[in-house]
C-alpha cells in the first residue's frame, strides 16, 4: 500500500505534463509552409532573378513578334543577351519603326544578363553566334537569314 501511495504523485505529475504539452502544440502557426519548396521566392535568389530575366525576354520577343512582316526592308535585327564567355545569346528581328522603344529594352536585358552571369558565375558553351545577314518575311513573320542559308 505504501508503494502505491508513492506512485500516485508520479502518475499525477506525468499526466499534468502530458496535458500541458498537448495544449501548447495547438498554438503552432498554421500559416507556415509545409515544405521548403512552397517557400516564396526570395528576391535575392538565382531562381527569382532568372524568372525576371525570362519575363523581360518574353516581353521583348512578344512585342516584336506582334508586328506582321510584309516588307523585309522595314525590319532590322540586334544582338540580345550575353553569354558568359562573351558575345550575344541570340539575335532578334524587329520593325525599324519600333527601334527607339525596343533597343533600350534589349540593351537593358543584355546588361542584366551580364550582371546575372557574373553574380552567379554562370558558365556557357562559348559557341559564337554568327550575326544574321538579313531579315526575310515568311508567312507574315520575320525570319533571320544567316550566311549558311
Amino acid at each position: 500500500m505504501k508503494k502505491f501511495l508513492i506512485h500516485i504523485p508520479l502518475l499525477v505529475l506525468s499526466t499534468t505534463f502530458t496535458f500541458i504539452s498537448c495544449t501548447s502544440s495547438k498554438n503552432v502557426d498554421t500559416n507556415l509552409p509545409k515544405d521548403i519548396a512552397e517557400r516564396p521566392a526570395d528576391e535575392d535568389s538565382q531562381k527569382y532573378e532568372q524568372a525576371q530575366l525570362d519575363k523581360l525576354k518574353a516581353s521583348i520577343e512578344s512585342e516584336s513578334s506582334r508586328e506582321k512582316c510584309a516588307n523585309a526592308s522595314e525590319w532590322t535585327f540586334a544582338p540580345m543577351g550575353a553569354k558568359a564567355c562573351g558575345g550575344p545569346q541570340q539575335y532578334i528581328a524587329f520593325p525599324k519603326k519600333m527601334e527607339t522603344t525596343l533597343l533600350p529594352r534589349i540593351e537593358e536585358y543584355t546588361q542584366k544578363v551580364k550582371a546575372f552571369n557574373e553574380k552567379y558565375n554562370i558558365v556557357s558553351d562559348c559557341m559564337m553566334i554568327m550575326p544574321p545577314t538579313s531579315v526575310k518575311c515568311i508567312n507574315g513573320k520575320a525570319q533571320l537569314i544567316t550566311a549558311e542559308q
